[in-house]
């Protein structure tokens, strides 16, 4: 199994790779790559956005257009489903850029270890400088090391 673990995690950046360039071309945005098993089946999950957002159409083209890739270079020994798709409303923040971009919008952390004796936070984020994310819930702001985040998204407010 440690061979498949290694497979596993080479994929996310082989998918990267061949998209990349087309995604770029077109002024899409990678947001993140998902190889999972789920039951029997494995699934080749990849989370695109745009400006304005992504739809079916944009989908049906990346879709098109990363199946031929993988065809030629068969990067995947195993049978999967592809899907690609936009992120969502509640769209994961992964990347440093992602965080700058939602400065000013309601999100959920998600932290390692407490912080001010809380693991989960959600409110507004005010700022963020790559060291400290900032999220104000009710009045009290709470300065999460950027470090300690274990997973942070938007989050839709009701």
């Amino acid at each position: 199994m440690i061979g498949g673990c290694r497979l596993i995690s080479q994929i996310k950046p082989i998918v990267e790779s061949l998209l990349q360039p087309f995604l770029d071309e077109n002024s899409f945005e990678l947001v993140d790559v998902e190889y999972v098993k789920e039951g029997s089946n494995w699934f080749l999950r990849v989370y695109v956005d745009k400006e304005g957002g992504i739809d079916i159409d944009d989908c049906g083209r990346i879709s098109e257009f990363l199946s031929e890739k993988l065809d030629e270079k068969d990067p995947i020994p195993t049978a999967y489903f592809l899907e690609v798709s936009s992120p969502g409303a509640e769209r994961p923040l992964k990347k440093v850029q992602d965080y700058h971009k939602a400065v000013g919008q309601h999100v959920f952390v998600t932290t390692y270890e407490p912080v001010d004796g809380l693991k989960e936070f959600e409110g507004m984020l005010l700022s963020f400088d790559e060291q400290t994310v900032v999220v104000e819930i009710g009045k009290k702001k709470h300065e999460i090391p950027y470090n300690k985040v274990a997973s942070a998204r938007l989050a839709i407010v009701f």
